[in-house]
This record gives C-alpha cells, structure tokens and sequence, in this order.
C-alpha cells in the first residue's frame, strides 16, 4: 500500500467516525513511518489523535495476543459444582469405565495434555533461536540508528529474498537467522555511512501440519513455525487413553524421522526427542502398548506403559519409588498365567534377583505397608490431652504415663475412674480392671497405681458433671463428653467380650440399672465385686436406697434349662467391701430408689387467709389440714367464692381447647370454599366462625375445680379435699357487683341491689343483641356452679334473685350458624372456659 492509498482509505474511514483501533495494524504501522510533521497534518486534517492510534495499536496488540491462546482446559462439571471438585475436569465415560475396571488406578501422564483447540491461530510467543532457518511468509524488523533513524518491516517473499531499499532483492532463501542477522549488518554498513543495524523477527510464518491416531481432536493444525511435537499435541488437545505416550512417531513425507517418549519428559524432563515441525509433518499417536499397574506404599500408584524390557525394580521407579512406610519384602504381583487365570506371585524387593525380574503385560503389584506397632506399647485412650501409643518398659505404672491430671487429662475428665483393659498374651482375650485414677497418681506405687502390661490400654472417661461446667464456655468440650463416654469407650470392649465368649469362659459383662449415674451395660469387674461394678458405673445417686439391692442372674439347671435365679444384696454391706457375693456373667444389679425422694408437693394459698403463701404437704393431708395451719380465713373472705384450680384439670382443659382450635379451623376453611350466596349470609357465618376461632385461641385453661368452701371447713360430712401437687385455692373478699358478659350491647358490672333478678341486670346492660340465644342464658354462681333459669323452675326461671359474685352469661346462637353440631360442641367448651375466667375476674 503506497501513501497515496493509505491517505484515501485514512479519509474514507474517519467521517464515518471509526475509532483508530478500528484501521488495520498494517496501515498504522505505515502511517507511523510518515514523517512527524506529516503525521501531525493529516491528524489535523482528519481529526485523529495521535495518542489515540498509539492506544489503539497497543490495545490491538494485546487483542491479537489475548486471541492467539490455542488451547483451553476441558470442559468443567457441570454438577460438581465449586468446592474441592472445581477445576478438575470431568472424565468420560470411557476414561470412568477404564478406571473402574482397573481399581481406581488411572493411567500415568495423560493429564498434561489434556485441553481442546480455541483458535487455530498460530503460537507466535516462543523465543526464535538463532539456527532458525527462514522461509516465506517470514517477517524481518530492521531498525536503523545513527545518520539515519528508520525501521524497515522485510518479508520474505516466495522466491526467498527481501526487498531492501535502495538496494534491491536479497536472497535469504535457506539462511539461518544468525547469518541473515550477519548479512544484513554488513550490506547496511556498506551502503550507508554511519548507520548500524539491528535485526529482529516479526511475524513468523505459519505452517500446516497434521495430528493423527490417538488424539484427542486428530486433524489438521495451523502452528507456528517453531512448533515442536509437543506444540502440536497441546493443540491438539493431548491425547486419549488409548494412545501411547512411550512411542509418537514424527513423519514425514511418509516416512519416520523421530520418535518422542514422553515418559522420559514427564520423569526425566529431557526433551532431545522434541523434534521441530515442517510443514506438512504429521505427528502420528500409535495405540498404547502393553500396560502394568501398580499401587500400594509408592509415591505415583497408576497404570503405566511399559517396554519388554521393563524390569519390577524399573516399575518401581517409574512410580516414583517406595515411600516410608513401604515393607518391600512383601510385594504381591496379580498375574495372568497360560490359563487364563489369574494367580498370585510375591516377591522380595530387598532381593537383586527378585528386582531383575520382568513384568508381564497386565500385572497388577502391590507393595505392601509395614504394620501397626504390635509390641512393647500401652495405650491411652479418651479424655487425655495426649492420646495414642506410648512406649512400655517392664516395671511402668499407670503414674508413668499420668503425671499430672491437670496437665495430662482433658477439663472435663472422671478423675475418680479409670478402666484397663489388659489383653492376656497368649489366649488374646481382654479383661478389665478399674483404678481410681485420683489416688493412682497422689499415691504412685500404692494400690490403685496399677503396674502396666505390654499393650494394655487405658480408658480415660469424661464426667457429665464436668461437662455441664464448660457448656458455655466451650461447646467442644461437650462435643469431647459424648466422644469420651462411658457407653461409647466401653462399646467396643462389650463387643469383643461377647464375641469371645464360650462354654467355658462365660460372657464377663454385666447391667446395673436404677439410680447409679451412668446405669448400662458394663464389662464384669476383674474383682467380681459389687462396689467395683458400682463405680465402673460413676457411683451411686443420693436417691440410692442403701438397703437391699436386687441381683438377677441366670443359671442352668440340672436338665438344661436357663432359669432367672433373684438374690438380695446389702448395698451398703458391698459398699464397704463386706458383702461376700460375687458378680457372675451376664448379672443384672438392679439399684432401688428412695420412695417420693425429692418428690415436693405443695399448695399455693392466696387472698384472704390469714397467712398465704406456698406450702408443702406431706401424703394424705387434705385442704382442711393446710388451711388449719395457714391460721384459717380472714374476716373479710367470702368463701363461697373461693377458686380452687388444680394442675392435671388444667392440662386436659389446655388438650380440649386445642382439640376445638384444630376442628374449628378446618370447618372455617370449609364454609370459606363454599362461597357466598345472594344475600351474602356465607359471609356473614365465616365472620361469626371466626370469632369463635378467636374466642378458642384466646381462651386460657384455668382447671377449676367446683368446692363449696364452707361446707368444707364447717361440714364434717362434706368430702374431704385430698391435695395433689400443684393445687391452688384462691379466696376472695365479699363482693358488691354481679357481672353481665357474652351477646349483650355493654358487658359489664353492676353493684348488686336485693330483689333484682336475671332479666333487671340483663337490662341494665342493653339487653340482648342480634346474635344472642336468650332461651340459653345461664348464671355463674360465685362458687363455681352454674344454674340455668329456664329450665330452673324450682328457682322461678329468669326471675330469680342474683347474690353477689354471680355472673349472668348470654352465649351465641349457634343456630343461627347454619345448624352445625360442631359449632354447639365448641360454644360449649368456650362457655366453659368463661365459667373460670368469669369468676377468677371477680375476685
């Protein structure tokens, strides 16, 4: 393109107010070698910032370069999501069959290459060495300093020379990079005086090549001139499962001109086989050959492809050797033999001759690992600050490896327990033996400082009690409690003294049930004693009954028949270690409690007695026996009017009110779906449904109980009030006003004048209104009963004198409600709530 050109392409694009990254890099560069003056006219001219264009030749530059990545990682998991799993590609279903059916092992190395072409644009960022021999399509930047500051772009044409001005054609054709560097230094020194040159490559030419066989994406590639096999792979998207790693042959013009082994890349970081690419090579993946897996104590456990001459030693260092924990003596080698079958063969890596031998195609070895510790330990187990295995040397105490309990055991430890578990040498059956871990380090060398066996184990526990301290102090120590416990560190113990029972050693556990702190099931004391067998269980409770405890235990009998035989133990004989029984297999001890131990009942009195306040009473007593020693009523108390509530009435009174609450709203939702009618009476049910949900839902059981207190304390003859726990009797002062509640236009209270019956304070409070059962109206005595005026004719019906205290109810018409039998059951459950709240209100 020739200035004239690029001025009228320069005009055509800026009017339509393109952005300078917009015009192609070709024509900045040229616009750039103008001179400065005529760069800044023609940016006048046009309207071009000159700060712009650079911007926009580097941010064109960073473009091509952001767009010339090839290769992309495969695509993510979908379901796997974040987490550990994010940026792990998901395998095939091929790749998953293939590691199933070998046990989880994976083939060694083909993760490298895993990828798949973005861009079939050339790799241009690779370092140009200087035996790069040149070729067409190349590009040589020369820059000119000295006399003469200019920058020449030459490229390299078909015919394999340059244009170089005022000079002409130069053939580089077969030229490396070093010498045409050297060429053209001298022909610019020659030509012009005091000028130097420095020569660098552009853009390199870009050449086809083919990838073939086991690919992961086989094809043809556009790669950039310095692409070596390994480029081509990456492009390729590496290759599969299938193909070979030890064997990619390079080809060309048909025939092979090198082979690459990856494994000597992958394990030695050599890269001699890294052959260069031509144009029109075809790097050609062969299946994979014959495969040897290997797992076990090696560092790199996979399949791996192997040569016939692959030694086991050779296959170990392939796998990146032994680590640590290897037992080389013990190497197992799966094989398949002449048959078909599969067999077994071992061999001794310490051994040369056993490191000679060669493996076979589908030999799977496994190299073994040393094992646990098995001697000369003992073991601690639970609430230490230092768990595990600790040497053992003859002579050693439990005081040995407990030094301190402060220092040694965990805040929330049983410092009064400890269990050992001793496995007999020779037979490998375990017993028990239980220490007061306390004593055994105050006293090192006494009695309770146990000497310690080879691979004896000891139990530390924790104590609840300890762990009710710390739970808000730290929630990990509560966390520890239940990890350290008795039922879960004796669980193991259990199992295995069960599973080694026999005919002739009995199963050695034993139950203790009843007030002991921790009741369960416990392995049988090495002592047989009771005492012992108490405090593997964390002690007796202050409920314990000190007398005789129970012990069942079964026996054979003379024809063979397990029969339950019931003994008596003095609790407090076998505490002191006087009792002379002794624990047998599969005992039950079963611990008695104190009758009613802690069990305090009381009576709450209030109002006018003489002196309220809470008592307690013993068994039998009745009300009149509390009231007695609460010095009687005052003179202002109205006994007719006394409350007495009682818990258990309370709680079936709380049941039926959620009885009605839960029918009431499922027949609210029934009239709601039935929609409204003409005259829109559904409405007006739903509201009035709705107000008997609200009357259940606010209603609070009260468990009154119905006592005329006068007579109780006057009347020999009337029944006694035998108390129970929580009972309470509330007694008020004489009242003046008889109350008036439910269907009426003011509720309220009146003062009580002699001679006004049911229907004068009915009036006095409106009447009746629209949605009142007047045939319904009932009183509520002060005492608690209830007398209804229109069946009460022995009484004169409605027209009956009130007292005071009394309290005129005048319900709903559940008729009115659509006839429903459920709404009359709930307006009787809420009447009868109101009776309690009626006259608890008066007092």
């Amino acid at each position: 393109m020739n200035f004239k050109s690029f001025v009228c392409s320069l005009a055509l694009l800026m009017p339509l107010g393109v952005a300078a990254q917009s015009i192609t890099p070709a024509q900045i560069q040229q616009f750039k070698s103008l001179p400065k003056a005529q760069q800044e006219a023609l940016a006048r001219q046009y309207g071009v910032d000159l700060d712009q264009i650079q911007s926009g030749t580097s941010q064109s530059q960073r473009n091509v370069n952001r767009d010339i990545s090839v290769v992309e990682p495969l695509e993510r998991d979908s379901e796997q999501g974040g987490g550990e799993n994010e940026g792990r590609s998901k395998p095939s279903k091929e790749e998953q069959a293939f590691s199933d059916k070998n046990n989880g092992l994976k083939p060694f190395g083909y993760e490298l290459f895993e990828g798949k072409p973005s861009t079939f644009a050339p790799v241009t960022e690779i370092p140009v060495p200087a035996n790069y021999t040149l070729g067409p399509g190349d590009e040589l930047k020369v820059q000119l300093w000295g006399n003469e500051n200019r920058q020449l772009s030459l490229v390299v044409s078909r015919d394999g020379t340059i244009d170089m001005p005022e000079r002409g054609p130069v053939n580089v054709a077969g030229m490396s990079f070093q010498q045409i560097r050297e060429e053209i230094s001298r022909l610019v020194a020659e030509q012009y005086i005091g000028v130097k040159a420095a020569v660098s490559l552009g853009e390199l030419r870009s050449m086809r090549v083919f990838v073939l066989g086991e690919a992961r994406t086989p094809g043809s590639f556009s790669v950039s001139s310095l692409s070596t096999i390994t480029n081509a792979l990456y492009v390729s998207g590496g290759i599969r499962h299938t193909g070979s790693l030890r064997n990619i042959q390079l080809k060309r013009n048909g025939k092979v001109v090198g082979t690459l082994d990856l494994y000597d890349l992958l394990l030695k970081g050599d890269t001699s086989g890294d052959i260069r690419l031509q144009p029109g090579d075809a790097v050609f993946i062969p299946a994979v050959g014959p495969r040897v897996g290997i797992d076990g104590e090696v560092y790199r456990p996979a399949l791996y492809e192997i040569k016939n001459s692959t030694t086991l030693d050779g296959l170990v260092n392939l796998a990146g050797g032994l680590t640590s924990q290897a037992y080389p003596q013990i190497t197992r080698i799966e094989r398949t033999n002449q048959d078909f079958l599969r067999v077994i063969a071992e061999a001794d890596l310490t051994n040369d001759q056993d490191k000679r031998a060669k493996v076979r195609p589908g030999d799977r070895v496994s190299v073994a690992s040393i094992a646990d510790v098995t001697g000369q330990y003992v073991e601690i187990t639970g609430a230490a600050t230092r768990e595990g295995k600790f040497a053992w040397v003859p002579g050693m105490r439990v005081s040995s490896i407990i030094r301190n309990l402060d220092a040694d055991l965990l805040p929330i430890a049983d410092t009064n327990f400890a269990a050992l578990v001793r496995t007999d040498p020779e037979s490998h059956e375990i017993s028990v033996r239980s220490l007061e871990l306390k004593a055994a380090i105050a006293n090192p060398g006494g009695v309770e400082d146990l000497v310690l066996q080879e691979k004896d184990q000891l139990l530390l526990f924790a104590d609840e009690g300890r762990s009710e301290l710390t739970q808000d102090a730290d929630k990990e120590m509560n966390k520890a409690f239940q990890r350290y416990s008795r039922e879960t560190l004796f669980s193991p113990v259990v199992k295995r003294l069960k599973a080694q029972a026999t005919p002739a050693t009995p199963q050695q556990t034993m139950t203790i049930s009843g007030p002991v702190r921790y009741p369960g099931e416990y392995p049988l004391p090495a002592t047989g004693k009771v005492k012992d067998a108490i405090v593997m269980a964390g002690g007796l409770k202050d409920s314990a009954l000190m007398l005789d405890a129970e012990l069942a235990r079964r026996n054979l009998s003379g024809d063979g028949v397990e029969q339950t035989q019931l003994l008596t133990v003095s609790l407090a004989d076998a505490m002191n270690d006087q009792a002379d029984i002794q624990l047998q297999s599969r005992d039950r001890l079963m611990v008695r409690s104190i009758p009613l131990f802690g069990a305090t009942r009381t009576i709450k009195l209030r109002g006018e007695v003489l002196y309220p306040g809470e008592y307690t009473f013993s068994d039998g007593e009745t009300l009149v026996d509390v009231l007695e020693r609460a010095g009687g009523l005052t003179s202002n108390a109205f006994p007719r009017g006394a409350v007495f509530t009682r818990k258990k009435l309370r709680e079936l009174e709380a049941q039926r009110l959620r009885e009605a609450e839960e029918r009431l709203q499922g027949d609210l939702l029934g009239v709601q779906l039935d929609g409204d009618n003409f005259g829109g009476q559904n409405a007006q049910r739903v509201e009035q449904v709705q107000g008997l949900l609200d009357d259940v839902q606010s209603s609070r059981p009260v468990g009154r109980m119905v006592i005329d207190l006068a007579s109780v304390l006057e009347d020999s003859s009337y029944q006694s009030i035998r108390l129970q726990d929580g009972d309470s009797l509330t007694v008020p002062t004489i009242p003046q006003a008889v109350s008036v509640f439910g269907e009426v236009q003011f509720p309220t209270s009146h003062l009580h004048s002699a001679g006004l019956t049911v229907d004068d304070y009915l009036e006095r409070s409106g009447g009746p209104t629209r949605q009142a059962d007047e045939n319904r109206v009932y009183v509520v005595k002060a005492d608690g009963s209830v007398m209804l005026p229109e069946k009460s004719a022995w009484f004169g019906g409605r027209s009956q004198q009130l007292q005071p205290g009394d309290t005129v109810i005048m319900p709903i018409d559940v008729d009115r409600l659509n006839q429903l039998e459920l709404w009359t059951n709930v307006s009787q459950i809420v009447y009868q709530m109101a009776l309690g709240a009626a006259a608890v209100g008066n007092l």
